[in-house]
């Protein structure tokens, strides 16, 4: 993939972590910990596209340069880009190894 083409968004990944509430218990939240540009291919046809548009969700696939902590991100963590946060539900490195390609949804709860 051409550089310029990881130009049009911006994507922020958090990771999931449990914080001490101070009463005993544990409170959920994110942390970011890797932002870096991102081109975000919508997903069209087949059945299952079609299937997860009809319950709310639209898949994508993210593609982002393979570099340091990019190595890191897991499909528990999300991603913020475009206005919205996306869960991410895989994730592979391309043949070159210069890249990894994210399959995220948005419109469900993680």
């Amino acid at each position: 993939m051409r550089a310029g083409r990881l130009r049009h968004y911006r994507a922020q990944f958090d990771e999931p972590v449990a914080v001490d509430d101070g009463f005993g218990g544990k409170e959920e939240g994110w942390i970011e910990r890797y932002a870096c540009h991102a081109n975000i291919r919508y997903l069209r046809g087949g059945e299952t596209v079609q299937a997860a548009r009809l319950a709310g969700r639209q898949p994508v696939v993210v593609t982002i340069r393979a570099l340091g902590k990019a190595k890191d991100i897991t499909p528990a963590w999300r991603m913020r880009a475009a206005g919205e946060e996306w869960n991410i539900r895989a994730k592979a490195e391309t043949e070159d190894r210069r890249h990894i390609e994210l399959t995220c949804e948005t419109g469900v709860a993680v």
